[in-house]
C-alpha cells in the first residue's frame, strides 16, 4: 500500500512536507479522515486542528482556515495560517486570548465583534493544539 504525501502551505511558508499514513482534519461540513487511495475531494477547513499519523506517531498542526485538496495519494492543505504544535508560542496565544476576551467583555462602539470572536477562536484552538 502506498502512503500519503502531506503538504501544508501558507502564503508565507511551507509548514510541513511529509509522507504519512493518515490525515485527519476539521472541514466546515465536519471532520474527515484520509487514508491511501482516498477519493479525490476538496474541502474548506475551519479554524482548528489537523493531525497526521506516521508509523504510529501522531503529529498535530493548528490550521486557521483554508482548503484541503485530496487527489492521487496527496493531501494539500492551503491555509491562511498554520503552525506545528511544537512551534506554537503558548504565552503569545494566552495573551491573544486575553485581548480577545477583553474586547468581547467590554465592546466599544467601534469594536468589530466578529473579528474579536475569530481572534478568540484562533487563540483557543492554538492553545488546545499546543497542549496535545
Amino acid at each position: 500500500m502506498e502512503g500519503l504525501r502531506l503538504d501544508i502551505v501558507t502564503p508565507d511558508k511551507v509548514v510541513l512536507q511529509e509522507e504519512v499514513d493518515y490525515v485527519g482534519a476539521s472541514g466546515v461540513d465536519g471532520e474527515f479522515g484520509v487514508m491511501p487511495d482516498h477519493a479525490a475531494m476538496l474541502s474548506a477547513l475551519k479554524i482548528g486542528d489537523l493531525y497526521y499519523r506516521k508509523g504510529g506517531v501522531t503529529g498535530w498542526v493548528f490550521v486557521s482556515g483554508g482548503f484541503a485538496q485530496i487527489a492521487d495519494n496527496k493531501v494539500t492543505i492551503l491555509a491562511e495560517a498554520a503552525e506545528l504544535a511544537s512551534d506554537i508560542d503558548v504565552d503569545r496565544a494566552e495573551q491573544a486570548r486575553a485581548r480577545a476576551e477583553a474586547r468581547l467583555a467590554d465592546p466599544k462602539p467601534d469594536t468589530d465583534v466578529h473579528r474579536a470572536e475569530l481572534a478568540l477562536t484562533r487563540a483557543i484552538e492554538r492553545l488546545r493544539v499546543a497542549r496535545r
